[in-house]
């Protein structure tokens, strides 16, 4: 078991597929370096590779130097980093390699879209698994035989697969407190000044909340009543009643801290759901208008086209 208490080095493979995440990655890979750097020795060694050995180009434009290509070896953890296009990127030569590289690992690890190379390779059939959460209902219906989770890491034997940079971090600090002990993580965690809040099983929010939780609870809460019914909405003075509110009260803590009314804020989200759908799945418009709540294709449109300037069918088409 790699999530075990040693301080033997452990040796990992990062396959980074182009444009993957900056963050991501950063948040993969330099963990490993702070707990070398805080330990005094080498706890990780690491190389980096691209799918054919040339320099990957992130999704920020930035070049990352691979070592090579990959190819099918032994390493005590593999981790594939993807985002943006991924499934283009993953080639059958890439996938059968793939394959024979996880049966030479005691840990498979997909950070972001590489749980969507993993499905793709046949390798987290039958598995609890997550992704990104903008990702996570299209992953499911992609992918039917593997059980979708909206946690932020989820590990299920030997393979594990996280949502985006920050539940990567969280992921890595894991790790390290399990083989390394509390002080050690804890040092780490400081190298970035990081506060470790979260657990793995904590769902992925749509709206990353931040400070807004302490400052705001009541208001935290209304949005997270909206994010858990987009394909439902339930009335203002509904979200009210479930905060001890009013109508009239909920409107002026939205405008106070927000600057929008309720309303237009839960609008907004649905449509920015609305959005992610059309780019991101292959879904119908009836689909995508019945997912995010609206009652048909034209009432969908109309919204979608004030909010954003052009009509649903027009952005899919571009």
């Amino acid at each position: 078991m790699i999530f075990e208490p040693s301080d033997s080095e452990l040796s990992v493979t990062l396959l980074v597929l182009p444009d993957c995440s900056l963050m991501s990655l950063a948040a993969t890979l330099d963990p490993m370096r702070g707990a070398n750097r805080v330990a005094g020795r080498s706890l990780y060694r690491w190389r980096v590779v691209s799918p054919d050995g040339s320099d990957p180009v992130t999704s920020a434009g930035l070049k990352v130097s691979a070592g090579g290509p990959f190819t099918a070896g032994a390493q005590d953890i593999l981790i594939v980093i993807g985002a943006f296009h991924a499934l283009d990127h993953a080639t059958p030569r890439l996938l059968n390699t793939l394959r024979q590289a996880a049966r030479q690992s005691r840990l498979v690890i997909g950070i972001e879209a590489g749980s969507w190379v993993l499905a793709r390779a046949g390798l987290l059939d039958g598995r609890k698994a997550t992704t990104h959460w903008e990702d996570l209902e299209a992953f499911a219906q992609r992918f039917p035989e593997v059980e979708t989770r909206s946690d932020r890491w989820v590990r299920d034997n030997a393979f594990l697969t996280t949502g985006g940079a920050a539940p990567a971090l969280d992921m890595m600090l894991a790790l390290i407190r399990t083989r390394h002990g509390y002080s050690l993580a804890l040092d780490v965690a400081s190298l970035y000044i990081y506060d470790e809040v979260r657990q793995a099983s904590d769902t992925q929010p749509l709206v990353s909340l931040g400070r807004l939780l302490d400052r705001e609870p009541r208001l935290a809460e209304a949005i997270r009543i909206m994010e858990s019914h987009i394909d439902r909405p339930i009335p203002v003075s509904g979200i009210a009643r479930r905060l001890g509110l009013s109508t009239r009260g909920l409107e002026m803590l939205f405008a106070h801290v927000i600057g929008q009314s309720p309303g237009q804020y839960y609008l907004a989200l649905r449509l920015k759901a609305a959005r992610r759908l059309i780019l991101d799945t292959h879904l119908s418009m009836a689909d995508t208008a019945e997912q995010t709540g609206f009652s048909s294709i034209s009432s969908l449109s109309r919204a979608f086209k004030r909010y954003f300037g052009q009509p649903p069918s027009q952005l899919r088409r571009k």
